[in-house]
């Protein structure tokens, strides 16, 4: 029998965590003066009251390290209840929103997925948009340390890689996964006020400011207005592009910069590839637009940087309705958001580093069938690849492929059009946000879809952010009676 005490007690000072985080909104609130602050005040002694009483309870079943189960169920957990409470303001604030529509919006925000069932968003009260913020910052943060350190522990979907001694990804120099955890969140939050200070100086009013850089360096892509980044041009377009970039990148290497160990950076075979493909993607959508709409080249640049990286990084903004812009681009937009940034950052989807082991893996069988008597063994960083993270990258994607296209026949069942399920799943299970057509598109949100269709896209947003196997892994026998 699983001891579930020791995960209980982890979750529970979690859930006491983000209660403590409710008071920041509901200053802003008292701030305001709308009267809103009572909402958070509430929230958050409901919240640290159960996450206390939890923590407390499960006390005693508390032991050095955690069992293989353990750690499963306690990442699995986490993404469970934390939406759970943090859909609290939402419930009871001037949102008013049904328990579906609450639990879809919180769990958008700490998954990073950045799908909304709000409209409106101008006039609503300061504490819930920072509350939305403040959901996909700590969302942010929480899956950086997830990828990290149990991830890799739990050798899902290939991320076994970066633990590996072979590879070096973590290096010797690294202290050990606290103080790794620890660096992260400075980093993580350097980031963010660097992010807050050159929204500012570009004109940004300061709450705007802080909202944008929350949802900005977590890859979230919640915004304070319903025309998402639409309501921004010109060189704020530019600075959001290069912190969604800098966050899409594998936090352990600013660890490692951070501690005087610079070239695992620039040798990096997951930001190269990073990098290079936005900047392929770029300067072709870039030449579409200024070929096919009478677009400037400096603007064609700009909204082709801006929304290609959004989608790539599964931030999620939208400068403009790109659903205008042609078969071609909504198409590509659809295949970009299935790519993703790099492991160990706080962006979401397949991530590259798959991408760059699976064509290792097919040119070396290609390269088996011209040459049957050949050796060829597929190299990833110059390194071989083990069979086991090989097994394990090949079955993420079957089970990618296959969730998508369950997901996406459930939708339909449920109603929806073609393109409003399969982008609707695509979005949910990669994080990216915004879907296609009318509904979802990035002039709507979710607001419309029926309530089977949210609860169905709740499950995906977490099965996603979890990298799916740490979710599956729970529900079968053989993991119980292990």
């Amino acid at each position: 029998m699983i001891d579930l005490r020791p995960v209980g007690y982890v979750i529970g000072l979690l859930v006491l965590a983000l209660g403590l985080a409710m008071v920041l909104p509901m200053l802003v609130d008292i701030a305001e003066g709308r009267g809103h602050w009572a909402v958070f005040a509430e929230s958050a002694v409901i919240t640290m009251l159960i996450g206390g009483l939890v923590s407390l309870a499960c006390k005693n079943g508390v032991r050095e390290g955690l069992t293989i189960q353990q750690t499963f169920l306690l990442t699995t957990g986490v993404w469970v209840a934390l939406p759970i409470f943090g859909a609290l303001p939402f419930l009871l604030g001037e949102t008013e929103a049904r328990v579906v529509d609450a639990v879809f919006e919180a769990m958008s925000g700490l998954t990073t997925t950045g799908s909304t069932v709000f409209s409106g968003l101008d006039d609503l009260p300061k504490g819930i948009l920072l509350w939305r913020g403040i959901l996909q910052w700590l969302g942010g943060v929480g899956i950086i340390v997830v990828a990290m350190v149990f991830l890799p522990e739990l050798r899902v979907g290939g991320m076994q890689i970066f633990r590996s001694e072979a590879f070096e990804t973590m290096g010797k120099i690294l202290p050990r996964a606290s103080a790794i955890a620890s660096q992260i969140s400075v980093i993580y939050l350097a980031l963010t006020l660097a992010c807050v200070a050159c929204y500012m100086i570009l004109g940004m009013q300061a709450f705007d400011a802080t909202v944008h850089a929350l949802t900005t360096v977590s890859t979230g892509g919640f915004s304070n207005y319903d025309a998402s980044f639409g309501a921004f041009s010109g060189p704020l377009e530019y600075v959001a592009s290069v912190f969604m970039i800098l966050a899409a990148l594998p936090f352990v290497r600013y660890v490692q910069l951070l501690n005087g160990n610079p070239k695992p950076l620039w040798r990096d075979t997951q930001i190269h590839g990073f990098v290079l493909t936005i900047l392929v993607l770029v300067v072709g959508m870039g030449v579409f637009l200024v070929h096919v709409f009478p677009h400037h080249p400096e603007q064609a640049l700009r909204e082709a940087l801006f929304n290609i990286t959004s989608i790539i990084s599964g931030t999620g903004y939208a400068s403009v309705d790109y659903m205008g812009w042609g078969a071609l681009p909504i198409t590509l937009f659809f295949f970009i958001g299935l790519i993703g940034g790099c492991a160990g950052s706080t962006a979401c989807s397949v991530k590259i580093f798959r991408y760059q082991i699976l064509f290792a893996s097919i040119r070396s069988q290609l390269r088996r069938i011209y040459s049957p008597h050949g050796v060829f063994t597929p190299r990833y960083d110059g390194r071989p690849i083990a069979d086991d993270v090989l097994n394990s990258v090949m079955s993420f994607f079957v089970f990618f492929v296959v969730t998508l296209g369950v997901v996406s026949v459930i939708l339909g069942f449920t109603g929806l059009d073609f393109v409003t399920s399969i982008s609707g799943a695509a979005a949910a299970l990669a994080n990216i946000g915004p879907g296609l057509g009318e509904i979802i598109g990035p002039a709507g949100n979710f607001a419309a879809l029926n309530d089977t269709a949210k609860w169905v896209l709740v499950a995906a947003m977490l099965i996603g952010r979890l990298e799916l196997l740490a979710v599956y892994a729970i529900f079968t026998i053989s993991f119980w009676r292990a």
